[in-house]
This record gives structure tokens, C-alpha cells and sequence, in this order.
């Protein structure tokens, strides 16, 4: 009589008794596996042994080619397209950058854009995995932004100093924290907003008058209001009447329509 002491179980396969795969067939099979991972239980819940039983290969291969789960889950996210974004070309900033954070928006309401946040929302706790985000953002999405402002600055759309200042990436950084804050989808009449309201009238203001160093105070309504440090637009140092932000349209956040005061 055939001892039973609890159910029947599967045998774990041995990925010994598979095809050998080398090369970029392996590394595409661990880094599939990876991503599938990500889908399933997280960023917190993934291990190296884990992603190995799933591409069917040993953990050593693994670890010969990622030397942290960070680094793996990174490159991972490169092969699913969570970095990738389209570079729109309609002849004007305007519609070039409604086009990009709308196909950055898409992305984000896919599988992908919840691995995403997933992986942002692990960036406080693991070190390593915050240190390669910074750096892989800030080498891929500024470029992307940047792309856009060259063209319009070769249209004679914008001044080439935005290039290099904080007010380039303020798009794409306002949405994507809409994005970690309230999730995914990202309405277009934020996307719109954000550009609009916000976006626009950066970009396409004066260069802001330094304010370090001694010298003469800032004529009333200097940098239009945006300034540079802390506390810029506040005080004295604010915008004047009639300035060209003010004259674009309301200022976000005091009342009218979506809770913005319409210009006197």
C-alpha cells in the first residue's frame, strides 16, 4: 500500500534539462523574467532566485550579469519601455509638449507605469536602487525635454538660456508627481493645465535677474515674478503689473474656473 502523507507535488524543473542558452538569449530570458516579476509581487518581493527559477537558469548567471537586483530590475524596466518616449515634431513648443506628457500619461496608465511607481515608491528604502533612478532620469528624460526646447529654440520660439535652467524639466517633473501622488490615469485637462498655465509662461518669459551676490536691487516686476532661490515671487520682488506671465492668462491656484482668480 503506497505511504500518502500529504498531497502530490510537482518536482522543481531543472533548468539543466532545458535548451543551453547563452548571450543575449539568456540575458533576455532573465530580463523578461524580471519584468514579469515586477508584474506580479513588486520591487520589495523580487529576489535574484526568484527571477533565475523563472528564466529557467542558475542564480550564478544571474549575479555574473547584475550584480545587485536594483541594477537588474533597471535595465529590466529599459527592455519593457518604461523609459522610452516618443519625440513629437509638430512644428510648434506648444503642441510638441501637450504630445509628450500625454504619451508619458499613456505609459503611465499601462502595467508599466505601476511598476513605475512601485519602484519610486522604494526609492526611500533602498539606497542603491535611489542612487541608479537619479541617474538614469536625469540621463534620459531631460534629453527628451531638451529635444524639444532645441527645436524651439531654432524656431525662435524660446530663448536658449531655459535649456540649461530648472524651468526645462518643470513639465514632465509636475507630472509625474500627479502621477505619484494621485495615480494613473492623468486627466488631459491637468496635462493641458500643466502646460498652460504653468509650462508656458515659464519657458517662454525674460531670464529671471539674479538676485546672489551684492549689487542694485531687482526693478519691481524683475524675472517676472519666477526669480531665482528662495522665495522668488514674493514680496517686493514679485511681479509688476502688466508683466508677461500675468498678461498669459490667471495665475495658477487662486480661483475662477478650477479654483484660480481671474485676471483683474
Amino acid at each position: 500500500m503506497p505511504n500518502s502523507t500529504g498531497p502530490a507535488t510537482d518536482p522543481p524543473l531543472d533548468h539543466r534539462k532545458g535548451p543551453r542558452r547563452r548571450g543575449e538569449e539568456l540575458e533576455s530570458a532573465i530580463l523578461r523574467a524580471a519584468l514579469d516579476e515586477l508584474t506580479e509581487v513588486g520591487y520589495s518581493a523580487l529576489t535574484m532566485e526568484r527571477v533565475a527559477a523563472r528564466a529557467r537558469t542558475g542564480k550564478a548567471a544571474v549575479y555574473r550579469r547584475w550584480p545587485s537586483r536594483a541594477q537588474l530590475v533597471l535595465d529590466a524596466c529599459k527592455l519593457g519601455d518604461l523609459s522610452t518616449v516618443d519625440l513629437p515634431d509638430t512644428g510648434r513648443l506648444r503642441s510638441d509638449v501637450l504630445a509628450l506628457l500625454r504619451h508619458m500619461a499613456a505609459i503611465m496608465a499601462s502595467p508599466l507605469g505601476d511598476i513605475m511607481r512601485g519602484l519610486l515608491g522604494e526609492m526611500s528604502r533602498d539606497p542603491e536602487l535611489a542612487e541608479l533612478i537619479r541617474e538614469r532620469v536625469h540621463a534620459v528624460r531631460p534629453s527628451t525635454v531638451h529635444v524639444i526646447l532645441e527645436r524651439a529654440v531654432e524656431r525662435g520660439e524660446i530663448e536658449r538660456w531655459v535649456l540649461t535652467s530648472r524651468r526645462a524639466t518643470v513639465a514632465t517633473d509636475l507630472l509625474r508627481n500627479q502621477f505619484l501622488l494621485f495615480g494613473a490615469p492623468v486627466a488631459d485637462d491637468v496635462i493641458v493645465d500643466i502646460v498652460d498655465d504653468v509650462y508656458l509662461p515659464l519657458v517662454l518669459s525674460p531670464a529671471p535677474v539674479s538676485t546672489r551676490g551684492p549689487g542694485p536691487a531687482p526693478a519691481l516686476g524683475a524675472g517676472v515674478g519666477v526669480g531665482v532661490g528662495p522665495g522668488a515671487g514674493a514680496g517686493p520682488a514679485g511681479p509688476g503689473p502688466g508683466s508677461e506671465v500675468r498678461r498669459r492668462g490667471p495665475a495658477a491656484g487662486s480661483g475662477g474656473r478650477d479654483g484660480r482668480r481671474t485676471p483683474s
